[in-house]
């Protein structure tokens, strides 16, 4: 079973401008996620799952509706999933 650590500014951004579809379809990417990791996700092609290039290689992404995604990276020797940001698709690192 793989563990979900959430960045620390991640409840200040869910509580703040995400609608509550996004959300529930976050809590529902965390469930898949936790029970079998990134390749999991990647299975499920709605997330349309992929690694990012350029200031977030080795981060990767999936998508939570048209214009929200989950940016995360893997730590796979621990069964570790970071969760970094929840965006509406602005990939540009604050």
């Amino acid at each position: 079973m793989w563990q979900i650590e959430e960045h620390r500014r991640l409840d200040k951004q869910l509580a703040g401008s995400v609608p509550l579809e996004v959300l529930k379809r976050y809590e529902k990417w965390k469930d898949i996620a936790r029970l079998s990791g990134s390749p999991g996700l990647r299975a499920i092609k709605g997330f349309h799952d992929e690694a990012l290039s350029g200031e977030w290689k080795g981060h990767r992404s999936s998508r939570l509706g048209l214009q929200w995604r989950v940016i995360y990276c893997v730590v796979a020797n621990v069964l570790l999933i970071q969760v970094v940001q929840v965006t509406p698709h602005d990939y540009r690192r604050s």
